[in-house]
C-alpha cells in the first residue's frame, strides 16, 4: 500500500524542510544543533501540518540516526522497550513521540533516564501549549521550540516540488494546475502542508487525462478535493483585503451580523491569521479606551483562538466580534499617537527639559542634567505641577479624549483636571 503524498514527500534533510526558518534556516538554532553534531531533546509545538514530523525526519537523516515515531497516546511502555533495545543495540535513536502533552508518568519515567545518557534523542510534538500541558520532568530535559503556520509561498513551493518530484512525487504524471487551483491549495488550509498536498494528490490521481495525456487541475476539482469551497477572501489579494476592511467597518459601525458574516468568510477561506490580527487591530483602534476590559478579552480570545486551531477556533473569535460590535467605540488612542507624530515630524519640537534627563551616570550634575527635578512621590497625591514638554511645544495637546463610556469619560474628566492644574488651556 502506497503512503499519501505528504508521508512520501517528508524531508530526509534539513535544508529540505519546508518553512520554520527561524528553526531550521542556515546559522538557526536546529541548523546549528545538526552541523555541530551536538542534537539535544527538544519539543516542538505548533498546529497540524506546520513540519513537526518533518523537522523529526530531517534531523534523524541529517544525523544518519535511526528515527522511529511514536504517539504518547496509543502506544505504551512496550513499544518505548523496543525503541531503547533498539538505541541499546545500534546507539543513538531520534525518537517522534506525536501527542507528548498525553505522556503518562509510566512511560515518562521509562523515558527519563533515556534523556539523560542521550541513547534517546526525543523530539516530542504536541499542538498544546507545553508549559501548560507537559509534566515539567519532561520540559526540564529538553528544549521547546514554537512552529508556526506555513504561509501561502512555503505551501505553493512544496506543492510545485511535489509536482516535480518522479521518485516520491508525482513527477510521473502530467499535470496542468491552474493558478487559481495552486492559490485555492496553498490558501485554504491555514499553513497545513498535509491536507494541501494530500489533497493535491487525490486531484492528480482521481481526474482523468485528456487526448494529450495531460491531467488538468482546475479550481472546482481542488475545492471537492478539500471539501471546501474557495471563498472570495482568498481568490486574489484585493478580494481579501476588501474582506477584512468590511469586517473592521462594520465592527467600527456596531453592525454585528455583518461582522460575523465577512468572519466567516475568512474562517471559510482557511484564514483565520488575517482575522485574529484584525481583531486585535479593531479592539484597540476602533474600541479602545470605551471599553478597555473588550481589548484584553480580544487578546484572550486570539490567544484561544491560537491554541484550538480552526473548526474550534471560532468560537472565542466569535465572542469577541460580538462584544467589540456592542461596547462603545473611541478611535482616541490612535488619533492621539498619530498627531504626535505628525507634529514631530514637522521637526520643531525643540530639546527636553534638563531637570528630566538621564541623571544616573557620573557626571550628570556637571551637565546640569537632573538637577531640580521634583519626584512627584514626595508630593501630596503624588503630583507636583511641573513642565515635562519642551519649551516649545509647552501647550501641545494631542489626546483628544471622549466621553463614550464610563471608562473614558473618567479619563476625560482626569485629563482635563491636570491640564488645568499644570496651567495649560484647556
Amino acid at each position: 500500500m502506497q503512503q499519501p503524498l505528504a508521508y512520501r514527500m517528508r524531508p530526509t534533510q534539513i535544508g529540505e524542510v519546508v518553512g520554520q526558518q527561524h528553526l531550521v534556516g542556515p546559522g538557526k538554532i536546529i541548523d546549528r544543533m545538526v552541523k555541530a553534531k551536538l542534537l539535544s531533546s527538544m519539543i516542538l509545538y505548533g498546529p497540524p501540518g506546520t513540519g513537526k514530523t518533518s523537522i523529526a525526519s530531517a534531523i534523524a537523516g541529517s544525523s544518519k540516526y535511526a528515527f522511529r515515531k511514536l504517539n504518547a497516546a496509543t502506544d505504551g511502555k512496550k513499544e518505548l522497550q523496543i525503541v531503547a533495545e533498539e538505541a541499546k543495540m545500534s546507539g543513538t535513536v531520534v525518537l517522534l513521540l506525536d501527542e507528548i502533552h498525553r505522556l503518562d508518568k509510566v512511560k515518562q519515567d521509562f523515558l527519563l533516564p533515556l534523556l539523560e545518557n542521550g541513547s534517546i534523542i526525543l523530539i516530542g510534538a504536541t499542538t498544546e501549549n507545553p508549559y501548560i500541558s507537559i509534566n515539567p520532568a519532561i520540559r526540564s530535559r529538553t528544549q521547546i521550540f514554537e512552529v508556526y503556520p506555513l504561509t501561502p509561498e512555503d505551501i505553493q513551493s512544496a506543492i510545485q516540488r511535489a509536482l516535480k518530484d518522479v521518485k516520491n512525487g508525482l513527477g510521473s504524471y502530467q499535470v496542468n494546475l491552474s493558478d487559481s487551483a495552486l492559490h485555492f491549495l496553498s490558501t485554504a488550509t491555514n499553513g497545513d502542508l498535509r491536507s494541501s498536498l494530500n489533497a493535491l494528490e487525490l486531484a492528480v490521481k482521481s481526474t482523468s487525462p485528456d487526448n494529450d495525456e495531460i491531467i488538468n487541475i482546475d479550481l472546482q476539482t481542488v475545492e471537492e478535493c478539500l471539501q471546501r469551497k474557495a471563498i472570495n477572501a482568498d481568490r486574489d489579494g484585493d478580494a481579501h483585503y476588501d474582506v477584512i476592511s468590511a469586517l473592521q467597518k462594520s465592527i467600527r459601525g456596531s453592525d454585528t451580523d455583518a461582522a460575523l458574516h465577512y468572519a466567516a468568510r475568512l474562517i471559510e477561506a482557511g484564514d483565520l491569521i488575517s482575522l485574529m490580527r484584525r481583531l486585535l487591530v479593531i479592539a484597540y483602534e476602533d474600541v479602545g479606551l470605551a471599553n478597555p476590559n473588550a481589548c484584553e478579552h480580544t487578546v484572550a480570545a486570539v490567544s484561544a483562538a491560537k491554541q484550538l486551531g480552526l473548526p474550534e477556533a471560532r468560537i472565542p473569535l466569535a465572542d469577541a466580534i460580538i462584544e467589540l460590535c456592542l461596547s462603545p467605540k473611541s478611535n482616541s488612542g490612535i488619533s492621539a499617537i498619530d498627531a504626535a507624530t505628525t507634529a514631530l515630524q514637522s521637526g520643531n519640537y525643540g530639546q527636553i527639559p534638563a531637570y528630566l534627563k538621564d541623571a544616573h551616570y557620573k557626571g550628570a550634575a556637571k551637565l546640569g542634567h537632573g538637577i531640580d527635578y521634583k519626584y512627584p512621590h514626595d508630593f501630596p497625591n503624588d503630583w507636583v505641577k511641573q513642565q515635562y514638554l519642551p519649551d516649545k511645544i509647552k501647550f501641545d495637546q494631542y489626546y483628544q479624549p471622549k466621553a463614550n463610556g464610563k471608562y473614558e469619560t473618567a479619563l476625560n474628566n482626569q485629563y482635563y483636571k491636570l491640564r488645568k492644574a499644570q496651567g495649560k488651556p484647556v
